[in-house]
């Protein structure tokens, strides 16, 4: 799956971010690249804060590595709209984060969801997730590698 970045079939794609630049979104796009990650949780209220609609299947985006460097292009396949106890495994697995289980797998984004970058991004410094919380569950898969010798 190689490809030019110059691409224009790709320069005028949205470029999507996975977390926060530092190591969990390392881990994530490396998850994507090598291919096994293929599924992500994003909150209705996060699109509503930043304007966005939601993503649509079909979709293309670039995704960004931790020094805002293109480093793929996936294509959404699915999204749905539940509520964060309704997370099934299959997605939390297909996250490629390496939880076997929702439990484990609700703790570990529960940590995310109330960091301080997360409640800064936000701009509620108070803010908190639990059941009743809109998730999206997107799935989607990789299109094109773009680092350079790919």
């Amino acid at each position: 799956m190689t490809t030019d970045a110059a691409s224009p079939d790709f320069a005028s794609l949205p470029r999507v971010e996975f977390a926060f630049p530092g190591p969990l979104r390392d881990q994530l796009v490396a998850a994507i690249l090598i291919g096994s990650k293929t599924s992500t949780t994003g909150l209705v209220v996060d699109y509503e804060h930043e304007g966005e609609s939601l993503p649509e299947v079909g979709s293309r985006s670039v995704v960004v590595d931790s020094d805002d460097r293109p480093v793929a292009v996936i294509e959404v396949t699915d999204v749905r709209v539940v509520l964060l106890a309704k997370v099934d495994l299959a997605h939390v697995v297909d996250e490629g984060e390496g939880h076997t289980s929702v439990a484990e797998w609700r703790a570990a984004h529960e940590r995310f969801w109330h960091s301080e970058e997360m409640r800064a991004a936000l701009d509620d410094p108070e803010f908190t997730v639990d059941d009743a919380t809109q998730a999206v569950l997107e799935r989607f898969r990789l299109i094109a590698d773009l680092r350079p010798g790919r």
